[in-house]
């Protein structure tokens, strides 16, 4: 029995890959599993189709999901000239849509990866890693449409059966599911949490679903004003980084399927139907102005895309060398710091791990992330009370998430209270059975002390 994770955590002995299985349950938020439905009007084509997601469950997704995604994406981007803009830009596209009633929201997160994502109730946001390679309004208002595309078709409930989504955890824990036991598994799944962002509940469409979203984003961005270059060009350039760049567009790939058809419909597609519309200005000095300071960054970017993607190779030394670079010229970046723990987390450094925590903290005191990771980093340091007051302040800033019960309970157990313990495993195994390695410890734990 010592030789499971947990053990070994209660009895403060605690090795690196102990605290990666901890880590794989940090950032996952709640599983949705929706009540069948009959059939309902295609908003795009006017037909009937069997749809197993209404309306207002679409929109309940976008409640209870986004904050949880957008933490994992290390939160809402604080510039509120860049907030305003792409709310701007993406309302026009969603005011001449086929579903203009549904609560949109265009949103920038600080995730470094390139990619946009969409929830299906119209909840979008567009990672800074995407922000930076644009380069003008007509390519964000193709990305917006594209992303507005899918909700007016409605490919998530298109997809979804209630199968498929009660399997999916947000943010990595239905990934963890299918890894193997053996704790080298783990590793790799820690690090490539704020990468893989929406891929669980989000990812997967289809290239039908890819190809209709192309042509709604097209018609949709042409009708606000924008030119349909736009599209070519985001495409243009998306086809050209994955030439130079693949690793930084592996979550966009995988989210959204590239093609060199899809590029040269887009083109033929924007010449043929919205040839009139190609002398539009791409606005791209308003595009530029209203982005400066984001760009301004953008080398720091940069560095942490290079450093994520040594920590997805279980390479956290020569992680911490970029990032390092990235917080030299952005000391106060919370992703950055929040990366750096993780990097120092990796090698067992806990205590210079829990200080770039702190500066995090203080550096965006609203966002959750860096609070969920210090309850981590507390449970590594044999600090099971203080874990718990973090797993707590969580719960309050961003609840909803079962994984943080899991944590408590390990928490419990390490003070050395069972019962307060057995209360949260149990809430847990409720939530999320014992499909992952974190529900089947729960579940035997609740065994043992039967």
């Amino acid at each position: 029995m010592d030789a499971h994770p947990g053990n070994r955590i209660l009895q403060r002995r605690m090795t690196r890959r102990d605290f990666l299985w901890l880590m794989s349950a940090a950032s996952a938020g709640a599983v949705v599993v929706p009540q069948l439905q009959g059939c309902a009007t295609d908003p795009v084509t006017g037909q009937q189709r069997l749809m197993l997601m209404s309306e207002q469950e679409e929109i309940n997704i976008d409640r209870q999901h986004s904050p949880h995604q957008f933490s994992n994406d290390f939160g809402l981007l604080r510039d509120d000239r860049v907030n305003r803009y792409v709310s701007e830009v993406g309302t026009s596209v969603a005011e001449v849509s086929h579903r203009p009633h549904m609560p949109y929201s265009h949103n920038v997160v600080n995730a470094n990866y390139i990619n946009a994502y969409t929830f299906p109730g119209g909840t979008m946001a567009c990672t800074r890693g995407i922000m930076v390679e644009m380069e003008d309004e007509a390519q964000l208002a193709a990305l917006l449409g594209h992303e507005t595309g899918h909700v007016n078709a409605r490919h998530t409930a298109r997809r979804q059966t209630t199968g498929l989504l009660a399997s999916l955890a947000l943010g990595g824990l239905g990934i963890a599911a299918a890894q193997s036991e053996q704790l080298s598994g783990y590793s790799n799944l820690i690090y490539a949490v704020s990468a893989v962002g929406a891929t669980a509940l989000l990812a997967h469409y289809s290239r039908q679903n890819e190809r209709e979203a192309d042509d709604l984003g097209l018609q949709y961005m042409a009708e606000a004003g924008q030119n349909p270059q736009g599209m070519v060009d985001l495409m243009d350039m998306l086809r050209s980084m994955s030439d130079r760049q693949p690793n930084a567009l592996e979550t966009m790939f995988s989210t959204h399927p590239m093609s060199q058809e899809r590029f040269d419909t887009a083109q033929r597609e924007a010449r043929s139907r919205h040839g009139d519309a190609m002398d539009r200005n791409v606005r791209r000095e308003r595009y530029m102005d209203n982005t400066r300071d984001l760009r301004r960054i953008k080398p720091a970017i940069k560095e942490m895309q290079a450093g994520e993607e040594r920590l997805a190779r279980d390479q956290p030394r020569q992680a911490e060398e970029h990032f390092a670079k990235a917080l030299r010229q952005v000391p106060d970046d919370y992703p950055g710091l929040v990366l750096m723990s993780k990097a120092k987390s990796a090698q067992g450094q806990h205590q210079e791990a829990r200080r770039y925590l702190e500066q995090a903290r203080a550096a965006y005191p609203e966002e959750g992330q860096a609070v969920h990771l210090s309850g981590i980093n507390q449970l590594a340091l044999n600090r099971p009370e203080a874990a718990l007051d973090h797993f707590q302040q969580y719960e309050r800033m961003l609840p909803g998430n079962p994984n943080t019960i899991f944590l408590k309970g390990v928490a419990h157990e390490g003070m050395q209270n069972r019962q307060a313990a057995a209360r949260e495993y149990q809430r847990f195994v409720q939530q999320v059975g014992t499909q992952t390695p974190q529900g089947r410890f729960a579940a035997q734990r609740l065994e043992a002390w039967q």
